[in-house]
């Protein structure tokens, strides 16, 4: 398939009910900025995980991201996702402030001169404290410790709202822009019914 059969045809396009659709933008870093500073704030760590029980991590992904209805690793079966979390290529860390659970990082070098930001997430009682910047320095200069040439990420439109603009002030550029149609996980079981209220359910009419 071609990149043009993949594009969207101008003017609106319908969402089946039961689905969610997002705007997704790709961003990229391609050259190594200068180091930002390494300290991160008193009291809190990165923790490499090392061969992740799956409940555990779902279950702090579900913490992290569920505002944000995050669902691509809770719609994996145990297996997919077990292969990805044990990937030597594939750096996770659990962000913790005084020893308890705040954030998740994950970095996946799995492509040859490249990483993948990942995940980079904060529990809800960890935001708004400046966490994030000083977890991003710190993903920055692991990412970059590495002989890669490209740094990317995505965001989407489920995302908070001030994610794409805290990506873009890291260094990031934006260089594609894509729509992502799924079933929606709070209908499906995989999210609380309740998660994401700043965006609508539509159910299917039975």
């Amino acid at each position: 398939m071609t990149s043009s059969d993949r594009t969207l045809p101008v003017g609106y396009s319908d969402v089946a009910p039961g689905h969610v659709a997002s705007v997704v933008t790709c961003l990229e870093m391609l050259n190594e900025p200068e180091k930002k500073g390494a300290a991160l704030p008193a009291g809190v760590t990165l923790e490499k995980l090392q061969n992740p029980d799956l409940h555990a991590y779902r279950a702090l992904f579900r913490k992290v991201g569920s505002a944000w209805l995050w669902y691509s690793r809770l719609l994996m079966s145990d297996e997919k996702l077990r292969a990805i979390l044990n990937r030597e290529s594939v750096d996770i860390y659990v962000i913790k402030a005084n020893q308890q659970e705040a954030g998740i990082l994950e970095l996946d070098f799995s492509e040859p001169g490249q990483c993948e930001l990942s995940f980079l997430g904060l529990t809800p009682e960890a935001t708004g404290k400046g966490l994030g910047r000083a977890v991003m320095n710190q993903a920055i200069n692991l990412a970059w410790s590495r002989p890669i040439q490209r740094f990317w990420v995505h965001t989407c439109s489920f995302d908070h709202p001030s994610a794409l603009g805290f990506y873009i002030r890291s260094g990031f550029r934006p260089f594609a822009v894509q729509v992502e149609v799924q079933a929606d996980p709070r209908l499906t079981g995989h999210l609380p019914a309740d998660a994401a209220p700043h965006i609508p359910v539509i159910r299917p009419v039975k």
